[in-house]
């Protein structure tokens, strides 16, 4: 259990920094404390070192050995593709405004959640369970939260000029980001093969 100590470690700042402020009214405090740039500075500093101890503990995790818990049908990967090719292209819609953000409402909150649950699927071991069941939490929990706000508090994606050209854009870039997924760039980044 002590190779998971540095993930972890990472999933709690990076998960403290993103639930935190926002869901305790701890932003409107430290903002008015620190100004928004002194907010935004603190944030994306516990951000980074976060991502950087979750993927430094992920990797030191896997180094050290899976703790497995069930076995993943080796078919799974295939559908996996199919379900992560809508994720990346709500990742291109979160930044391209157009009828696929505007349905998704948070497209980038959708992604993060359909990335989440087929990586949480398609890892049977007890790194993967907290890596990943952390951040669809985390997504679903935040996704609740904005519904009961109303849409006062805007996400990457929003916005009041919708495209067509903008979705037409979002659906390649998301086409091309899982054909280079599938071709080796996952291998290449992350060290395992997507089939």
């Amino acid at each position: 259990m002590s190779q998971l100590l540095p993930l972890l470690a990472g999933l709690v700042i990076f998960m403290t920094g993103h639930a935190l402020p926002r869901w305790f009214g701890l932003r409107e405090a430290m903002v008015a404390r620190m100004g928004q740039g002194g907010y935004r500075a603190v944030h994306s500093l516990s951000s980074l070192v976060g991502l950087a101890l979750i993927v430094y503990g992920y990797g030191f995790y896997r180094a050290q050995g899976y703790i497995p818990l069930w076995e993943v049908p080796r078919f799974f990967n295939h559908i996996a593709i199919l379900l992560l090719w809508p994720a990346m292209i709500l990742v291109a819609a979160a930044w391209l405004p157009g009828t696929i953000s505007a349905k998704a409402k948070h497209p980038l909150l959708a992604a993060v959640k359909l990335w989440a649950l087929v990586h949480l699927i398609l890892n049977g071991d007890l790194g993967s369970v907290l890596l990943f069941g952390s951040f669809l939490a985390l997504a679903v929990v935040t996704r609740i939260r904005l519904g009961r706000l109303g849409s006062g508090e805007a996400l990457p994606g929003a916005s009041s000029m919708p495209s067509t050209r903008n979705d037409i854009l979002a659906i390649v870039i998301g086409t091309l980001i899982t054909g280079a997924m599938v071709m080796g760039l996952h291998r290449m980044l992350i060290g395992v093969s997507i089939l």
